[in-house]
């Protein structure tokens, strides 16, 4: 799945432009690297995402093409 994509879906990121245009901002790293919005995200990937001066990391647990609000949470764990 792709990046931006995820990052909706698992609403860490409330909407999917939002999500590329963080990506090509390069606010979003994918296992301490740099990502663009169309990198694939696979289980077991760490994703940081800085927001001003916070910083988010999680790690991904599940890959799913819809959720409903209280099951995106699921999707990821807080590092």
């Amino acid at each position: 799945m792709r990046l931006d994509k995820f990052l909706k879906v698992s609403r860490l990121i409330k909407r999917r432009t939002v999500a590329n245009e963080a990506c090509d901002a390069g606010r979003v790293m994918v296992n301490g690297k740099a990502a663009r919005a169309s990198l694939n995200v696979k289980v077991g990937d760490e994703i940081e995402i800085m927001f001003g001066q916070k910083s988010v990391r999680v790690r991904v647990k599940d890959i799913q093409d819809t959720t409903k609000k209280e099951e995106a949470k699921d999707l990821f764990e807080y590092i």
